[in-house]
This record gives C-alpha cells, sequence and structure tokens, in this order.
C-alpha cells in the first residue's frame, strides 16, 4: 500500500534527501519549498503522513500543523517536525500543536529510514481510515426534525459518499441509519458533511462510530466481508 508524503523545507538539499529515502520505501513524496502556499495545500488535499521545518520565512512549523489538524482531511495524520533546537520548550510547543515525532537537524540516511520505520504503521492506519470501497445501500438521514433517504456510492472507516444531498450543507450534522453486510443490526451513528460534490453529492465523515460498527466497517473495506 503506497504512502502519500508531503514535506515541508526552505532547504533544497533536506527536500532531495527526504524524497531520496522515502521514495526507495515505496512512497509518493510531495515536496514544497514555500511554507504559505503549503498552508493551502494541507486544506485541499490528504495526506498519509507530513515532515515540516520548524522555522521557515512566511510561516513556521507550529502553525501549520495547527492548520492540518484543524482541517477534516489532515486533522489525524502523523506530522514529524524537523528541527536544529531540541531543546524543552520547542518539544512542548510541538506537541501542543499536534506534532507526533521530532526529528533533529542535521539527520542521516539512516536516521530518515527509522523514522520512517516508526512511523510507517500509524500512517499505514490513517491511509486505511480513509480508504474507500464501493458500497451501495439505502441510507436514511435525519437532520433536526426533517428526515430524507439518499444511497451510499462508497464507505470507509473514516465515512461514506452519499448519492443525494437532501439539501444539507458544508458542517453540518446528520445523523444517519443503514445497513451493513453480515452486520447483525443497523449502523446508527452520526456524520458531518466536510463537502459537496456535483452533481448533488456529499462526501461525509463519520463522528460518533462505536468501536463495534468501525471495527465491522473496517472488515468490509479490508476484504474481510464480500458484498
Amino acid at each position: 500500500m503506497s504512502l502519500r508524503i508531503l514535506v515541508i523545507d526552505d532547504e533544497k538539499e533536506v527536500l532531495r534527501l527526504v524524497r531520496s529515502v522515502f521514495e526507495q520505501f515505496g512512497c509518493e513524496v510531495v515536496v514544497i519549498s514555500d511554507a504559505l502556499k503549503a498552508g493551502q495545500l494541507l486544506e485541499q488535499e490528504r495526506f498519509d503522513g507530513i515532515l515540516l521545518d520548524a522555522w521557515m520565512p512566511g510561516s513556521n512549523g507550529f502553525d501549520l500543523t495547527v492548520r492540518a489538524r484543524s482541517t477534516p482531511i489532515n486533522r489525524e495524520v502523523p506530522i514529524v517536525m524537523l528541527t536544529a533546537s531540541n531543546d524543552v520548550e520547542t518539544m512542548r510547543q510541538g506537541f501542543k500543536a499536534g506534532i507526533t515525532f521530532f526529528l533533529c537537524k542535521p539527520f542521516s540516511r539512516e536516521q530518515l529510514a527509522s523514522a520512517f520505520r516508526a512511523l510507517r504503521g500509524p500512517m499505514l492506519s490513517e491511509k486505511r481510515r480513509h480508504a474507500r470501497l464501493p458500497f451501495r445501500t439505502s441510507v436514511a438521514c435525519k437532520i433536526g426534525e426533517r428526515n430524507f433517504v439518499s444511497d451510499s456510492l462508497n464507505i470507509g472507516e473514516g465515512g461514506m459518499l452519499l448519492g443525494a444531498s437532501g439539501g444539507a450543507d458544508v458542517g453540518q450534522d446528520i445523523e444517519v441509519n443503514f445497513t451493513l453486510p453480515y452486520f447483525p443490526k443497523p449502523v446508527k451513528t452520526w456524520v458531518q458533511v466536510l463537502r459537496k460534490d456535483p452533481p448533488d453529492r456529499l462526501s461525509v465523515t463519520f463522528t460518533t462510530l462505536s468501536l463495534e460498527q468501525r471495527g465491522a466497517i473496517q472488515k468490509y473495506v479490508l476484504g474481510g466481508v464480500k458484498e
């Protein structure tokens, strides 16, 4: 399973080194040196892992981390901060922003490879959370006192795509009820609308799945359950 990694640093040599090492592990690596553009990218595209410099012109890694954590698509992704400062205050500030792991500059290829191996499990878990499998079923939806019926087009551990919006808007919470193959009871939970896609589709994320429900969906997506 290929991992998509974003690397943000204003030092071109660092970008080259990280790309070289991570591509050896089969990753798709996106590199960017402009911190301001990186902030926009974090809100538009999803990644399985992010490496970023602590201090860059135009922005810093702490602010970018907060920005990533505020998005529905990258809020759970493992984030590695690349920094020459390994003092307690820097680490405290980083963990408060949402940093997962620190890697001190300068670092070697071997240290980068060790960091990748340490983070590979969490990054794969994040990728699986966003993996979607085609899934068609009727979905009963409720917004306040208003009810409507939609149909699902795909499903994943993190959410699903609905074929009809019922007039719902981005950011709204919807109570949904649907059946899952071989799961003994209806899945009744809450979702939040992430975006609206043409012609009238809703991309939603699960917000209150129980462990049992999440496990059933994960089993379906990973192929343990066949429709």
